[in-house]
């Protein structure tokens, strides 16, 4: 089994795409990645958005290798909204309509609605597959982050090769995870690599110690239950202090980040936004999110002025 994930946090942009291949199934799990538009009252800087350049390129050549793409959930560091990179492909995507609110179901529906005619999703909720090489299975609704949580849920993805007995997991934005219900059942599935957010211990301040402390308890308990190793990235690295914060995690030798697996150091450049700015000319206004999705800006546009609170709302989804 082949695992190449393709951005993140640690190289630099919002994103867990994930590129899985055993023999001839092919598979790519959220293909998408951006920018936060506004972090410390800071726009993106230049490296930010040559890292999501190289991230969507990144992406879109490893979509035409494809044969499967799978979508967890419609925050939009996971997906792309372009229907041409899921033509002629297997799509499996996050129920539109069921365990789905706001923001995310207004998304999806567009999404599912862009998609007519150039391909024909399913459902991913339960759903399986059997390959020569591998068998795909889907989870439930799992919650993304804590029981009761606003943002919603998330699809995982299991990816076991029948030739090796391996098997990937792909938990997507469980966020630790924090749910004890999504942390036993990411446990039963005794996975070999799991692929996880950690705690957003960038919010610690808004969602208490006692939360980001139980997210790393959970995936110790995890690692202590099935001896798998862990790709541990997203949320957990938009702190600066994730060293220090995760050491508990890092000293087991079991968990890397996603750059660490790739063999490449740690690039977290939102988490340090503040300082590359020092120094530098003063940073324009943040800007819109669709420009930090990597979209071009209009011909000879104003620089962009926005209001916070959206802009906010969009950030703390994510």
């Amino acid at each position: 089994m082949i695992v190449v994930p393709l951005a993140a946090e640690s190289l630099g942009v919002r994103s867990v795409a994930t590129y899985v291949e055993c023999g001839e199934t092919r598979v790519l799990i959220d293909p998408g990645a951006m920018l936060a538009p506004n972090r410390f009252n800071l726009a993106p800087v230049d490296e930010e958005w040559e890292a999501l350049r190289r991230a969507n390129d990144r992406i879109t050549a490893y979509a035409a290798r494809a044969s499967v793409v799978f979508v967890s959930h419609y925050h939009e560091d996971h997906f792309r909204h372009d229907p041409g990179l899921y033509a002629g492909r297997r799509l499996w995507a996050k129920d539109p309509k069921r365990h789905i609110t706001g923001r995310q179901a207004l998304r999806a529906a567009t999404f599912w609605a862009a998609l007519a005619g150039r391909c024909d999703p399913d459902p991913a909720e339960g759903r399986r597959l059997e390959t020569v090489d591998a068998v795909l299975q889907a989870s439930p609704p799992l919650s993304h982050g804590p029981d009761g949580t606003g943002l919603g849920y998330v699809v995982a993805l299991t990816v076991e090769d029948r030739r090796e007995g391996t098997r990937f997991v792909h938990a997507s934005d469980v966020q630790g995870p924090l749910s004890p219900v999504a942390a036993a059942y990411l446990a039963r599935l005794r996975p070999t690599l799991l692929y996880l957010s950690g705690p957003p211990a960038y919010l610690e301040a808004k969602i208490g110690t006692d939360l980001v402390e139980r997210g790393i308890e959970h995936l110790l308990r995890i690692i202590e239950q099935t001896g798998c190793r862990v790709i541990l990235d997203h949320h957990a690295l938009r702190d600066a202090a994730y060293p220090e914060r995760f050491r508990r995690l890092w000293e087991t030798g079991r968990v890397v980040t996603a750059a660490g697996f790739l063999g490449q150091s740690d690039a977290p450049l939102e988490a340090r936004r503040r300082e590359l700015w020092t120094g530098r000319r003063k940073p324009p206004a943040p800007v819109r999110p669709s420009r930090a999705r990597g979209a071009a800006p209009p011909p000879e546009a104003a620089p962009a002025t926005i209001d916070s609170r959206p802009r906010l709302g969009r950030i703390r989804e994510g």
